[in-house]
């Protein structure tokens, strides 16, 4: 790979560069529900941990998306970790226009009425902290409450180059 010196002069990247820089980092896949009349749920690849003491993750969410409303005002929400088997998961709360939790079918209400969803490979419940407005985007900051887990080893979803994979490890 060839560098190419860059004199830094305060102007961005173009939409377009940017979203092809980004499709070279691999992120996990996890499904956000927050409760309401509808809840909400939509698919993220943003979720990360940002603190062991306190405990704290994020996310984030763009001002347009159609859960925005919901999950703006949610004191509590649930981060689900899918496996590699759940593509269906990711891709039913990644379109619009639909009843997610309808088409979804395998979920249960929660603490304070939060969805949670059936056979992740991690579920974590969140008390929503601070909301850092970022560009078009709100960095929500959560601490959390409770959390289960599979006791498998399925590997993880993640989401590459504008697609779905799985992670395959070789043996020690």
């Amino acid at each position: 790979m060839t560098v190419t010196p860059v004199r830094i002069d305060g102007s961005t990247v173009d939409a377009d560069l940017f979203r092809r820089l980004l499709r070279r980092h691999a992120a996990g896949v996890v499904v956000v529900t927050a409760p309401g009349s509808p809840p909400a749920g939509f698919t993220a690849t943003s979720f990360t941990s940002v603190s062991l003491d306190p405990p704290l993750v994020s996310f984030s969410l763009a001002h347009t998306a159609s859960t925005w409303p919901t999950v703006a005002v949610a004191e509590v929400v649930a981060v689900h970790v899918l496996g590699r088997h759940q593509e269906s998961v990711a891709r039913t709360f990644a379109t619009s226009g639909i009843d997610r939790f309808a088409a979804h079918g395998a979920w249960e209400p929660g603490p304070e009425g939060v969805p949670l969803l059936d056979g992740t490979l991690a579920r974590v419940v969140c008390r929503v902290t601070t909301h850092v407005i970022a560009g078009d985007h709100t960095i929500v900051l959560a601490t959390p409450v409770h959390g289960d887990h599979a006791g498998d080893d399925t590997p993880p979803l993640v989401y590459h180059a504008g697609r779905y994979a799985d992670l395959h490890h070789r043996a020690a």
